[in-house]
């Protein structure tokens, strides 16, 4: 028996089409054009997903700076149905987990979901995202319009150089 291997890998000029027929495939929305055009220029904040060498699932993020807090929006993440329960979505998943706490600087991870759609709700509670609020006739031209705002609080554990008692905080310096 051969072991399936499942990689992370960038979108390109050269591939991002694929994202684009991926996402048509997979999510009730279009995605206007300047939506892939940000997806050239966001690094590990984009990535497909391929499972034996064949693109298969896509995630999409972009760094949100509204209501004076740094949080991760989850703006697509999605695997082709015959792909899913595979762990390709958790491998996706965790690499964002993964991006915002080496950053450090995020104070949570949130996203958008159907109403309707229990695989993503129970997917994503099982990450220990809450349903936080409900926007009604959030989607337009699909049948159900409303969605859940999910989110994860995140914890920035990432502890300062060196501490002082009266509250500064000193980087320590590096010794060579």
């Amino acid at each position: 028996m051969t072991r399936s291997r499942i990689e992370l890998g960038d979108v390109t000029p050269h591939n991002i089409k694929l994202l684009k027929k991926l996402n048509t495939v997979v999510f009730p929305i279009t995605y206007n054009d300047k939506f892939y055009v940000d997806a050239l220029y966001a690094g590990e904040l984009v990535k497909l997903a391929y499972y034996n060498d064949i693109v298969v699932g896509a995630v999409c993020c972009r760094i949100d700076t509204t209501e004076n807090k740094r949080r991760l929006y989850i703006m697509t993440l999605g695997c082709l149905l015959p792909y899913r329960r595979l762990g390709i979505g958790t491998i996706m998943f965790l690499h964002v987990l993964n991006y915002v706490e080496n950053d450090g600087n995020f104070d949570s991870i949130f996203l958008h979901v159907q109403i309707n759609n229990d695989g993503a709700l129970e997917f994503y509670k099982k990450f220990g995202f809450e349903i936080v609020e409900t926007h009604k006739h959030y989607y337009k031209c699909i049948e159900s319009t409303d969605a859940f705002v999910l989110e994860k609080t995140v914890t920035n554990e990432k502890p300062p150089d060196h501490a002082h008692s009266n509250g500064h905080t000193e980087k320590a310096e590096k010794k060579t």
